[in-house]
């Protein structure tokens, strides 16, 4: 039995993945609304809804359907299901750890792509997320593409690590672990439509986060 999966990102991506039976094939996605729209449609038959199922329906043709995936359950009505965030932790620091690491696939634990919520439970979280989707795909837009690529992809992953890392912090303050999936969220979309202003509002989001957190807990 595997107890572990290879994932593409990259150039890779676009290769076959044999080992996965898939209802709906990826696709392209151009903003936040699609990406909710694959969700919901590929959950359609299945009682409950794996993480697996949720990143082979997205694809990982780049790091930001990761980065989308994680920001929007942390920032949605799902963060409080038990044990949601630190799978999401989990999840977020294997990737971004070896994004920097420069590795061309995403290694992933068994364990961590079974994990599972109800198909009722997230149908309501993506409805939920809907109408701020609507607002995010009206105002992003190709800009500061510097901050997207090479050097500034690096700082987002790096950026992420931290993230991931204090989340267990994040138990203890209210709303902190909310906010952090709105910066990821935000880093992702700035991934998707190279918008560096983007990524620069969610580098802010995340020092104002972390200043707050020191605040609280030291």
């Amino acid at each position: 039995m595997p107890v572990c999966k290879t994932l593409a990102i990259g150039p890779c991506a676009t290769k076959p993945r044999q080992a996965l039976s898939l209802a709906v094939m990826p696709q392209e996605f151009t903003g936040l609304c699609q990406l909710l729209e694959q969700i919901e449609t590929s959950c359609q038959h299945a009682e409950r809804v794996s993480l697996e199922l949720v990143i082979d329906t997205i694809g990982l043709r780049s790091y930001a359907p990761f980065l989308l995936v994680v920001g929007l359950i942390l920032f949605s009505p799902l963060s409080g299901v038990p044990g949601i965030s630190t799978a999401m932790a989990a999840l977020l620091l294997l990737v971004a750890i070896q994004l920097l690491l420069g590795r061309r696939h995403v290694w992933l634990p068994k364990w961590l792509l079974k994990r599972s919520i109800s198909k009722k439970k997230l149908i309501r979280a993506l409805h939920w997320l809907r109408r701020p989707a609507e607002f995010a795909d009206r105002w992003m837009q190709p800009r500061l593409d510097f901050l997207v690529r090479r050097g500034g992809t690096y700082a987002i992953a790096t950026t992420c690590s931290l993230i991931a890392l204090t989340m267990p912090l994040m138990e203890l303050v209210p709303f902190s672990a909310t906010t952090a999936g709105f910066a990821l969220t935000i880093f992702g979309l700035a991934l998707v439509a190279h918008d560096g202003l983007l990524a620069l509002i969610a580098f802010t989001i995340t020092a104002l986060l972390t200043l707050l957190l020191a605040h609280t807990l030291l």
